[in-house]
């Protein structure tokens, strides 16, 4: 647009003042009668003239200025313009480069004055406050709590969840109000986020959670894998056996594709919550979550070593598996530049192949062979089981998490549990021809 209107501009002016010449030339080429009164008529036109070219040359001369003008502010145009892509041949302009996702950090609080240590690290660590804004949504009216996130002024938006009433239940399920409260809070926090907020995707920790230093550069570099591949509903930075002597300290950079949804600070897109909230349930909102019917076959992403650590003991789980496994949790301390990396890899057609691929060829061992130190090599190896108790009984022995929700093993992906012990690769492992989980196992 800006180049036709100077072009038309640089055209316009060029033929005035051609026009302009031409008729200067006429006037000074015409020949007056002679005589007294032909030199007299011609000392007057010869006047008339002069004063028809000064007006000319006074039009010119403007003209002149304002072609300069022109010039200089279509070269201000081109120098300020971004250069073409030389591709397309001189065609269309580029688009404009696009500006970084927005990714919230949700800090789902209640009554804990240690939500400090989660925020201090949170605002510590993260690399942009415009970029990552932190939300810290607060259940049950704890004074002291909200007092220590008040404190933090400006560098946090402090939500409070309004209804602190008592959700209606079963008599039966009184002792479970704390799972219904916090189910509730969820849904009211997740509604601020994208409908109030108008975000498209939010990573959730709780109040108990320290994050690892490349936290924030995990999840952007997850965020596009998230958008771009719909068999992947959520991004974890949890490794439910991600405790020291469980995970390779050689791998800190490894992801995994899971079919157990890992919780423990999580990214989700508001296409997933605009799905889910009309259904969302009334408690245990993350058993629900690994229920058959929410995953719908899809599967989240999980490193190999932890970004999360939870030191919350204390809590509506009264502190179930802490002390046998989430203290011993293995935190990142090496920053991975995931952003730079190509994780093409996670795409399920090639993870799946690629995966199965290294499971099977894996050499079969029993669990006596691992205990008595038959192993030879590097492996990895493989420990297979048939049932669920054969699956409890080695991941018991082995000191892996040995539950199951709706037939999925914690860290599953296709019915295998993958892990590191006393420096070996090994591979919990249903007979090959594995098709699908039996939510019987539970």
């Amino acid at each position: 647009m800006l180049r036709k209107r100077g072009s038309f501009i640089l055209c316009g002016a060029f033929l005035f003042i051609t026009w302009n010449a031409v008729l200067v030339l006429l006037l000074w080429g015409k020949s007056p009668p002679e005589g007294r009164e032909g030199v007299a008529e011609r000392g007057g036109a010869e006047r008339q003239a002069d004063d028809v070219v000064a007006d000319v040359l006074r039009m010119a001369d403007t003209f002149e200025a304002e072609l300069e003008r022109q010039k200089e502010i279509l070269l201000q145009i081109k120098n300020r313009r971004p250069a073409r892509n030389r591709s397309d041949g001189g065609g269309a302009e580029p688009p404009a480069t696009p500006r970084p996702p927005v990714i919230p950090i949700l800090v789902i609080a209640c009554n804990r004055v240690t939500v400090r240590r989660c925020l201090d690290k949170l605002l510590k660590l993260r690399p942009s406050a415009e970029r990552h804004p932190v939300i810290v949504s607060q259940d049950c009216g704890h004074a002291e709590t909200a007092e220590v996130i008040r404190s933090y002024g400006g560098a946090v938006m402090h939500l409070q969840q309004p209804d602190l009433s008592d959700v209606p239940v079963a008599q039966q399920h009184r002792k479970f109000q704390g799972y219904y409260k916090i189910s509730r809070h969820y849904r009211w926090a997740l509604n601020q986020v994208f409908r109030t907020l108008g975000h498209s995707a939010v990573v959730i920790v709780e109040d108990d959670l320290e994050v690892a230093p490349d936290f924030f550069e995990y999840f952007r570099a997850l965020l596009p894998v998230l958008e771009s591949d719909r068999s992947l509903w959520c991004a974890s930075a949890w490794n439910d056996n991600g405790r020291e002597g469980y995970v390779d300290p050689g791998q800190p950079g490894l992801l995994y594709r899971t079919d157990f949804f890992p919780g423990l600070g999580w990214m989700l897109l508001r296409d997933l919550w605009e799905e889910l909230e009309p259904k969302w349930p009334a408690s245990f909102w993350d058993d629900w979550m690994r229920q058959p019917e929410q995953r719908r076959g899809r599967a989240c992403v999980r490193p190999e070593i932890s970004r999360t650590l939870t030191f919350g003991r204390q809590g509506v789980s009264l502190g179930q598996f802490y002390d046998k496994y989430l203290r011993h949790t293995k935190l990142n301390r090496e920053f991975v530049p995931f952003t730079t990396l190509d994780l093409s890899y996670l795409q399920e057609d090639s993870y799946r192949r690629s995966f199965q691929n290294r499971v099977y060829a894996a050499a079969a061992v029993t669990y006596e062979d691992l205990a008595q130190g038959r192993l030879q090599g590097p492996g990895p190896f493989r420990l297979q089981y048939s049932s669920k108790d054969a699956f409890k009984t080695l991941a018991k022995y082995l000191g892996v998490m040995d539950d199951l929700k709706s037939g999925v093993p914690r860290t599953g992906y296709r019915g295998v549990v993958s892990f590191f012990h006393k420096g070996r690769r090994l591979f919990l492992a249903p007979p090959p021809g594995w098709s699908q989980y039996d939510s019987s196992w539970s």
